[in-house]
């Protein structure tokens, strides 16, 4: 397995088992640098789940724009130059706060 880890001196602030439209399943992780999705794929047999590569890994920096969509099936999107990602989070108004705070303190420190 090579599932991705924060760099040093890299924080992880959020994590969680979801699915994007497109990339399908997988583990989306907010750091205080970066955005990474990392594919999983699960097997009902043994109910277990084994990560495959970083399908995403974008600086904060990169983010163009952070939102919420829908109101019984919600979205988190994130949008980046010229790229619309729609991940299903549990919450998804948890996850954009999160992401615009740590935009903010990103840049903040540049």
């Amino acid at each position: 397995m090579n599932h991705v880890e924060p760099r040093p001196g890299e924080k992880r602030i959020l994590d969680e088992d979801c699915a994007e439209d497109n990339l399908k399943n997988g583990i989306l992780m907010l750091t205080n640098q970066r955005i990474i999705f990392q594919r999983t794929q699960g097997t009902m047999l043994t109910l277990s789940k084994k990560t495959t590569e970083a399908a995403l890994d974008i600086p904060l920096d990169k983010i163009t724009s952070v939102k919420t969509e829908g109101f019984i099936a919600t979205k988190l999107i994130l949008i980046t130059n010229g790229s619309v990602y729609k991940f299903g989070v549990y919450s998804n108004r948890k996850w954009a706060k999160a992401i615009q705070e740590q935009i903010k303190a990103y840049r903040n420190s540049l």
